[in-house]
């Protein structure tokens, strides 16, 4: 069955430019984008049973913009003033130059990575002195404080924000070829909004282990997994398997 109509589990990409747009256009595809989990922020009163004191940090690992918005927003909401000499540590470029929107970016020291934690880690042991603070949701995935703990550099976990399922149900008589899938959580929304969800035909995508792990583990069918070596990115393994398609189609 040729794909035509792909829902993937994110908002829609900013601005113009995306490679979803791109594949949309050169396979005549209807691709849809639609958030599957939302971000609730924590109160100040439960930040405060967490006894983590903003005060005693001297640098921050900031692993997504969702994590430097509750950072300062906890931040404003203690009335703690972040000193200009806090270190900053990104997960990658685009984290760091999220940024912007809180500090002077030119005049902060800030580091980032390509996209993992690992790609942080040399930067992180050059600055083993540092007190770090790990702004973070309810649920993290456990490499990143392993990788810390591995690695002897002195942190502290803060729950900031915590992830919950999306209300679905507008969607609940629409059809799609396909389901892209980013997060566990994406996985655990459809089911919830959904219980009596069939998979039949359509086709299930994830990127990144755990996500298709818990795609299995809910006795789904795992149709396309990325990051692959012949496409390291969703899209491209999106491309591979509609031009597969395509191709038995004639």
């Amino acid at each position: 069955m040729a794909i035509k109509t792909i829902l993937v589990s994110q908002p829609k990409p900013e601005g113009k430019k995306s490679p979803y747009f791109d594949l949309a256009e050169k396979y005549d595809l209807k691709i849809d984008f639609r958030s599957f989990i939302q971000v609730d922020g924590i109160s100040s009163q439960e930040f405060r049973a967490q006894k983590v004191d903003l005060s005693d940090h001297t640098a921050v690992i900031l692993t997504s913009k969702t994590a430097v918005d509750h950072y300062f927003r906890i931040a404003g909401e203690m009335r703690f003033e972040v000193p200009d000499s806090m270190k900053y540590f990104c997960i990658s470029e685009a984290v760091a130059y999220y940024l912007q929107k809180y500090v002077t970016y030119r005049k902060r020291k800030i580091f980032f990575g390509k996209q993992t934690i690992l790609d942080l880690v040399d930067v992180l042991k050059k600055h083993k002195k540092e007190t770090f603070l790990l702004p973070c949701a309810d649920r993290l995935r456990d490499r990143i404080p392993m990788t810390l703990e591995e690695n002897n550099l002195k942190f502290t976990k803060a729950i900031l924000y915590r992830t919950v399922a999306a209300d679905l149900s507008d969607l609940e008589d629409v059809y799609y070829d396909m389901l892209v899938f980013y997060s566990p959580g994406g996985i655990e929304s459809l089911l919830k909004n959904f219980p009596n969800f069939k998979q039949n035909d359509t086709v299930i995508a994830a990127f990144g282990p755990t996500t298709a792990n818990a795609i299995v583990k809910n006795n789904l069918r795992l149709d396309l997994h990325a990051p692959q070596p012949n496409a390291p990115s969703m899209t491209g393994a999106i491309e591979n398997y509609v031009k597969e398609e395509l191709k038995a189609a004639k």
